[in-house]
């Protein structure tokens, strides 16, 4: 009895949600990198909805330079074309005996000539280069940010809310309710990742009219696929925690199901969602990637991280690598950046730290 009574409080004076994470942010202060993490991430987070306000890069499409124009620190391309077209005619030499093309100079030289006049707008360099339609890959990339990061995020947070919901209830409930969920959790895993995305693709195309093809329907395919893993390690954390003392003694002080669930064992297991969470947002950034590359990911009026991965394929067989560079070094950055935050996060909510302080 009196192991109840400690326990109850415990219980009341502690461990409420306030605490643990109040407790958690004072631990995560102190961690440096954490802090360096987040400020990454906030950066990140702060571009990409100026993107989305058009404060930023918002003429993206608009062609600023010219086609493939290099980063600024080559400078210009050489001209070699206009070098090459080059015939050193005189004004009165008439050579159409001898080049039948000869006819032809005058017209293509008002045509160049019209060109360079229209082409003075344009920027032989910019500061991350230009695509082979001359546009900003810089832009490109900041644009390209919203949507990535967007639909990593969002299905990151549908599969994990998924997961973690789904697996609090198998694993707190069990019985019937948790061979149910095993049973659709087998059903899902017994298929190969990327037959299961096609198929919920191909339902999202047939329901068009419902929701359109490009960010959301990503989102909920991602999200519909990828709740899996999330469900079976939140599921074992909550069989474990359900039987444990200070949830019993929330039983006994008369806490309801939903109370025990979700405000005293989801804190202590919130670690395990959260480092399945930054998986995910990498993971699904990535499969993004694929799927715009097939042509199931986002519309073709937009741009991504995926999509401009996708182009740089065909510029890098004639040398040109700065989209490529640009691209993969957002991605690597933010993707590096929201590892560490959610690590640090991670260990900030680990119940097994909290008792070192």
């Amino acid at each position: 009895m009196s192991t109840v009574a400690s326990s109850v409080n415990l219980l009341t004076s502690s461990s409420s949600s306030s605490g643990v994470w109040s407790a958690a942010w004072k631990r995560f202060k102190s961690d440096k990198v954490g802090m360096v993490s987040l400020a990454i991430v906030g950066a990140f987070l702060v571009l990409i909805i100026a993107a989305g306000l058009g404060l930023v890069a918002a003429n993206w499409q608009r062609e600023v330079g010219v086609p493939n124009a290099p980063p600024t620190f080559m400078g210009p391309a050489a001209k070699t074309e206009a070098a090459a077209i080059a015939v050193p005619t005189g004004p009165n030499v008439d050579i159409s005996a001898i080049d039948p093309l000869a006819p032809r100079y005058k017209e293509w030289d008002e045509r160049a000539a019209t060109y360079k006049t229209v082409d003075t707008i344009k920027r032989e360099t910019l500061p991350f280069g230009a695509d082979r339609l001359g546009r900003d890959v810089l832009a490109k990339a900041i644009k390209g940010a919203e949507i990535s990061i967007m639909v990593g995020v969002l299905a990151a947070v549908v599969a994990t809310l998924i997961g973690t919901v789904l697996g609090a209830i198998g694993g707190f409930f069990g019985g019937k309710v948790g061979d149910l969920l095993e049973w659709v959790y087998n059903v899902f895993t017994s298929i190969p990742g990327i037959l299961l995305i096609f198929t919920f693709a191909a339902v999202l195309n047939r329901a068009d009219a419902i929701i359109p093809k490009g960010i959301w329907s990503i989102v909920i395919i991602l999200g519909l696929t990828g709740w899996t893993g999330i469900y079976r390690l939140v599921r074992a954390e909550f069989i474990k925690h359900s039987v444990r003392e200070y949830v019993r003694a929330a039983e006994a002080i008369g806490a309801s199901t939903f109370s025990r669930m979700f405000r005293h064992i989801l804190p202590n297991v919130s670690h395990v969602a959260l480092v399945q969470l930054s998986i995910h947002v990498v993971g699904f950034i990535k499969a993004e990637v694929i799927l715009s590359y097939l042509g199931l990911g986002v519309a073709v009026d937009q741009v991504s991280w995926g999509t401009m991965l996708a182009e740089a394929q065909s510029e890098l067989i004639l040398g040109h690598w700065w989209q490529l560079a640009a691209a993969t070094l957002f991605m690597a950055v933010f993707v590096t950046a929201f590892s560490l935050f959610t690590d640090a996060l991670r260990d900030a909510l680990d119940p097994k730290l909290r008792g070192l302080e």
